[in-house]
């Protein structure tokens, strides 16, 4: 019976069924398998539900289809134009630098094609430069902006995985530059070999665009100095950034008109971000039962057979994500492979891989997986666009992929471009939901039995009874625990608590 139960679900995942069913009957199955209580499901969906940076994830995507909807990106492709369009590869670091921004505030790869490609193809293409380099650059520039914040996946790999999202936010800024700088040595050497001709910088020019971009240019400083200056949280900070956004684009600007383009603008953003919720309730409880029955660990013992060095498992990592990558979408991709990958790479493995490390290294192939071949999702999404066969795009975006690799070597090798701007463990900043329910669980179970301070689950941005949910978890479960118990557990604690998963 649960051997046909499980081929079933490979059928209906091989029959492109929605992936939260298939997530779902997963892990339906596994706790009917190992005869645990079915409560653990939805004890496992409210864990997610009480996460107080899951608020950030619907209001930056809404922030970002707004500036999408808006003139906004004719503002800025041409403030980068009279920015660095006069250096060497100038056009071509415009629609690098545009991407990115984009990609940073919307978090979705096909929106910053759709939206910015119809603009930066005919520029390109009238600045002389081949017409296949610039539709490998715009359809490998989709997902270039994913390492830098508020980017959404950075936000969703943080609440799945329990690493701080202020660190990832920092710690993904070099990397992010390095593949922007290293791109546009790349642009450059094509523009020069295309006799591309290099524009005159025109003071008066930079300062007109300026002006004309001088709402949409604050709003990084906004968002994350608001953020690393103590003034408010991830989640607040995502409420700042959309009353901001809507006050210049629909009183400021006027781009977007309330009653007719604003319903449908938030109706296709809270699409996207609907299906990304289903998902994550689904993997969540998957993960969590994986976790139970010690699979992470029984894959993690049989790799230390044949993988001893951290550098060999790096190399695994990197072809295993790309694979990945360009398979999946990268929120499915998040929620679904981030809990055992940092269950390998982070649990007793003697990798010393540093967690928010590990999240760069992670995004920066998912990156890369959104358009390689055969079913990257930008390939199929500038298809579509410029109307282009797919296999053309494939040939269009093998140099860039090539690059990206290389970029991506430096990323996961050279560690401390990754940890330069994050702040030392012990510094104050918008914790994760991870550290604030550890810290609770310690305030609400602690050895004298006492209540939990108010002021305290007030700073953690708990509720009063979600500090225990991992405990409800555990014990609606049976034996085992369902996620890494507090790093200081309680006396009193059962021996099904203290074993770790």
């Amino acid at each position: 019976m649960i051997a046909l139960t499980g081929l079933a679900i490979v059928v209906m995942a091989l029959l492109g069924q929605p992936l939260f069913l298939v997530l779902g009957a997963a892990a339906l199955l596994l706790l009917y398998a190992g005869q645990h209580d079915f409560s653990g499901f939805t004890i496992a969906i409210m864990k997610l539900v009480g996460n107080p940076v899951l608020l950030a994830i619907p209001l930056f995507t809404f922030a970002g289809y707004m500036m999408a909807e808006s003139k906004t990106p004719v503002r800025l492709v041409n403030l980068a134009k009279a920015l660095v369009g006069w250096m060497p590869g100038g056009i071509a670091l415009v629609a690098l630098l545009s991407c990115a921004f984009f990609t940073a505030f919307t978090g979705a790869s096909g929106v910053t094609i759709i939206a910015l490609g119809g603009l930066l193809l005919p520029i390109l293409v009238a600045e002389k430069y081949p017409e296949k380099f610039a539709l490998g650059l715009i359809t490998s520039s989709g997902s270039l902006g994913l390492l830098f914040p508020p980017s959404l996946p950075i936000i969703l790999y943080g609440v799945v995985s329990g690493a701080r999202i202020d660190s990832l936010f920092s710690a993904g800024v070099l990397p992010g530059i390095v593949l922007i700088a290293i791109l546009g040595v790349y642009s450059a050497m094509v523009a020069r070999r295309a006799g591309v001709k290099q524009d005159r910088f025109v003071p008066s020019e930079l300062w007109l665009r300026l002006k004309e971009a001088k709402w949409e240019l604050p709003l990084p400083v906004i968002v994350m100095g608001g953020i690393y200056g103590g003034v408010y949280t991830a989640s607040q900070a995502a409420v700042v950034t959309v009353a901001y956004v809507f006050f210049v684009e629909v009183i400021v600007h006027k781009d977007i008109r309330l009653t007719r383009d604003l319903p449908r603008i938030m109706r296709e953003a809270m699409v996207l971000i609907g299906g990304i919720i289903i998902i994550l309730t689904s993997a969540i409880a998957l993960t969590d039962v994986l976790i139970l029955e010690e699979i992470p660990q029984a894959i993690l013992n049989f790799m230390k057979q044949y993988i001893t060095s951290r550098f060999m498992f790096l190399l695994v990592l990197n072809i295993f994500l790309l694979i990945v990558g360009c398979l999946m979408d990268i929120f499915s991709a998040i929620v679904v492979v981030v809990p055992l990958i940092t269950a390998i790479a982070l649990g007793d493995s003697g990798y010393n891989i540093n967690p928010v490390h590990l999240g760069i290294i992670f995004l920066a192939n998912l990156e890369i997986g959104y358009f390689t071949p055969p079913v990257g999702m930008n390939l199929f999404l500038s298809s579509f666009r410029f109307r282009k066969p797919v296999l053309e795009l494939y040939r269009a975006t093998a140099p860039f992929l090539l690059v990206y690799v290389i970029g991506l070597a430096v990323i996961t090798y050279v560690e401390d471009l990754s940890l330069a701007l994050v702040k030392e463990p012990g510094s104050m900043g918008a914790a994760t939901v991870n550290d604030a329910i550890q810290q609770g669980e310690s305030a609400a179970t602690g050895a004298s039995g006492s209540a939990p301070d108010d002021d305290l689950l007030k700073d953690l941005n708990l509720e009063g009874g979600e500090v225990n949910l991992d405990l409800e978890f555990e014990q609606a479960l049976g034996e085992g625990a369902a996620s890494p118990p507090p790093a200081a557990a309680p006396e009193s604690a059962t021996p099904a608590q203290e074993v770790q998963p």
